[in-house]
């Protein structure tokens, strides 16, 4: 439970710290983002996982069907690196890498980050697995994961210097839900976690949990 904790620390220090409306204003978009997102047209537990190729941080193309061929896949899409929330999840996943690993499977984290800032994401957070660059999301959308954020926390986040049209490359303002897959090697969905409140995020020992029952 550890990265729970985090997530709820680093929430409410925010809560303490923010400026004046910006809490009430992102709990009042989560709500309606709630009320809005279409989630059973989401990938789900069961479903075939849509193929991809996509670049890594050093321009390589990571194809899902090449990684299903060594094992599992735990495939996670993230906000981007600029997001507090997002870093506190993939170095939650780093800490556990050697046992996913262990367990037979690749970890990859997606986003819609252009390429250069997925690089400084793994950087800073001292990531050594695949972080992969949906510019675009059309990985994300495959997955039923994407929606564009409404007017008001596009100039909150133009106030915080995460204009996303300069982090993702284009002016959708699109982001893909949080979620985090575990894929078996035939391509279908063992485990399926979307968080539409982007606060909230799977906890290392679920995945884990879900790749030794495959292993079973």
């Amino acid at each position: 439970m550890a990265l729970e904790q985090d997530l709820t620390a680093f929430q409410a220090e925010f809560a303490r710290t923010a400026p004046e409306g910006r809490v009430a204003l992102y709990e009042a978009k989560i709500e309606e983002l709630r009320a809005a997102f279409a989630q059973e047209q989401a990938i789900g537990v069961g479903d075939e996982a849509p193929s991809f190729a996509l670049p890594g941080v050093d321009g390589r193309q990571i194809m899902l069907e090449d990684l299903l061929r060594q094992g599992p896949v735990v495939l996670t899409f993230y906000r981007g690196g600029w997001c507090p929330y997002c870093n506190l999840q993939l170095r939650a996943y780093q800490a556990a890498l050697s046992e996913i690993t262990a367990l037979g499977a690749r970890l990859v984290a997606v986003s819609p980050q252009l390429p250069d800032n997925s690089l400084d994401t793994a950087g800073k957070n001292g990531l050594i697995f695949d972080v992969l660059s949906d510019v675009g999301n059309g990985v994300a959308r495959s997955f039923g994961l994407v929606y564009a954020l409404p007017p008001e926390l596009r100039e909150a986040l133009r106030s915080n210097g995460k204009a996303l049209s300069r982090i993702n490359g284009d002016d959708s303002w699109e982001l893909p839900v949080p979620a985090t897959y575990v894929i078996g090697t035939d391509r279908r969905v063992l485990l399926a976690s979307l968080h539409i409140d982007y606060r909230r995020r799977l906890e290392p020992d679920a995945i884990l949990g879900a790749l030794q029952t495959a292993r079973s």
